[in-house]
């Protein structure tokens, strides 16, 4: 695309007008003579800095924020040494919309589904696809885990990707013959407009609870909750958890949207009157069923969901939702339903033991208390082996104070310690878990956390290794080890006569 279609140029610039232009790059280092330089101010660093870097490699279209420093040698010149300086209000909501317009606008042409809220993004998003699969849709996923596109699945470096990461994605998605894609969106990934210039069909919104504050992230649930809301006016349909506390912050941004988006509301209280209400919930320990009613009527029956747990009804009514409002037809949705596996979230791990292993992705104090409940429901004994990830505002005394107060035993350990101490994150956790009459034992190992909870199991304990799920690395200061835990539970049962 040649520069002047892609950005308005005064008559000071049109020297640049036939620039061809094939990327939009906020790393220097992915510069070249056809890209343009979008300079993001961060929480770490500052693109200005690199503005020289990408300059060598040929770039000649710098975009700056009003405030950003140029190099100071072209401090009073806009095209020094045939470079272009365009000078915006802010680079970050710019961006979205300039890489939309550089592909051609790709997520009007897929039917884009946005999912946010603290927990069930990801299971949410897999529910989705596995209907959608059963209904024969090509369908890709951006997520914490994997980008999906067509038969590739390629692992994620963040839940929400920069906007100039998501638009060529979305692109490949349809040179993949997809005709959907489903999204998780973090409050961070709305905060830091990396969603700008989507267009999505639907956005759902799963729940919200205390997690993401503190530097670098939300200052407090407010700033929280108003970030999530974002995505309701970026939206054409919006459905809407009415059983959680900051369900009304969603609906008001929904309904003051210029947008005007078809809004569906879900419960499991009859009494919400909610659009699509859960009814007969049978809760059994490797699955779910439940009914759907729609205004008292009985829309479908008996969905069954191979993943135990309350919170399943939940995310599978998100799911059963976004199907429906598209028109896909009831035996696709249950079979779809039916049919799904979600890597790291209540997965089991055969033990052919007398005891069983769970592997999920809880991570925060909401996630902790929900697994360990779940669990509760047909375990004996509930065992939880979790830490908490270094370089992160999480609470770690209350994960601890969680723990102790929910699980019969809990083994406290090393998640991704980062650049801390793993034994000073294990220490904040413990201080939480001292407030309460649990029981515990701290092993910073998380190998030997798990090879001790193995080797002393009991008859019916089900055994909760919590935090890392799908991941299969552990993340130390300086070096990164692989670590599937699927692996060391084999390894470890191996051991034990």
């Amino acid at each position: 695309m040649k520069l002047k279609d892609l950005i308005n140029l005064n008559s000071n610039m049109e020297h640049f007008a036939q620039l061809d232009i094939e990327s939009i790059q906020t790393n220097s280092r992915l510069c070249d003579s056809k890209s343009i330089f979008v300079c993001i101010k961060g929480y770490v660093t500052d693109g200005h800095k690199y503005i020289p870097d990408a300059i060598s490699r040929g770039t000649r279209v710098i975009l700056m924020q009003d405030d950003g420093a140029k190099p100071s040698d072209t401090a009073n010149s806009t095209q020094h040494q045939e470079v272009l300086y365009i000078s915006l209000p802010d680079t970050r909501a710019a961006l979205g919309p300039l890489c939309a317009k550089l592909y051609d606008d790709p997520s009007s042409k897929l039917s884009l589904i946005g999912i946010t809220g603290t927990k069930g993004k990801t299971t949410t998003s897999y529910l989705v696809r596995s209907i959608f699969t059963s209904a024969h849709i090509n369908t890709g996923l951006i997520g914490t885990m994997y980008n999906i596109i067509g038969t590739k699945q390629i692992p994620a470096v963040r839940t929400t990707p920069e906007a100039n990461e998501i638009q060529p994605m979305l692109v490949q998605m349809l040179e993949a013959g997809s005709k959907a894609c489903i999204m998780e969106v973090s409050s961070q990934g709305l905060h830091l407009s990396r969603v700008g210039g989507l267009r999505f069909n639907t956005a759902i919104f799963t729940n919200l609870s205390r997690d993401h504050i503190g530097d670098n992230e939300h200052a407090n649930m407010e700033e929280y909750a108003a970030a999530k809301a974002k995505l309701f006016t970026m939206c054409h349909n919006a459905i809407i958890n009415i059983d959680n506390d900051y369900a009304e912050i969603m609906l008001d941004s929904a309904r003051k949207s210029q947008l005007h988006p078809e809004i569906y509301t879900f419960s499991t209280n009859a009494d919400k009157k909610a659009d699509f209400t859960a009814i007969n919930i049978q809760k059994h320990p490797d699955n779910v069923s439940y009914d759907i009613i729609n205004n008292k009527q009985t829309i479908i029956s008996h969905i069954q969901v191979p993943i135990p747990g309350l919170f399943t009804v939940y995310n599978s009514m998100c799911a059963f939702i976004v199907a429906y409002i598209a028109g896909i037809d009831l035996q696709y949705i249950k079979d779809g339903l039916s049919n799904v596996f979600v890597p790291g979230k209540a997965e089991n791990v055969p033990t052919g033991r007398d005891f069983s292993v769970l592997i999920d992705y809880a991570h925060n104090p909401d996630s902790i208390a929900n697994i360990i409940d779940t669990v509760k429901e047909y375990a004996r004994r509930t065992v939880i082996v979790f830490g908490c990830g270094g370089d992160r505002n999480r609470p770690r005394a209350l994960m601890g104070k969680t723990a102790g107060e929910h699980a019969d035993f809990t083994i406290i350990t090393s998640d991704n310690p980062r650049s801390e101490d793993p034994e000073s994150i294990v220490r904040d956790i413990e201080e939480g878990i001292k407030q309460t009459d649990g029981k515990y034992i701290c092993i910073v190992d998380r190998r030997k956390a798990i090879e001790y909870a193995i080797d002393n199991a009991q008859p019916g304990d089900v055994i909760i290794l919590a935090g890392k799920g799908h991941e299969t690395e552990q993340i130390f200061k300086d070096h990164t080890v692989h670590f599937d835990e699927r692996e060391v539970v084999a390894q470890a049962l191996g051991k034990v006569k």
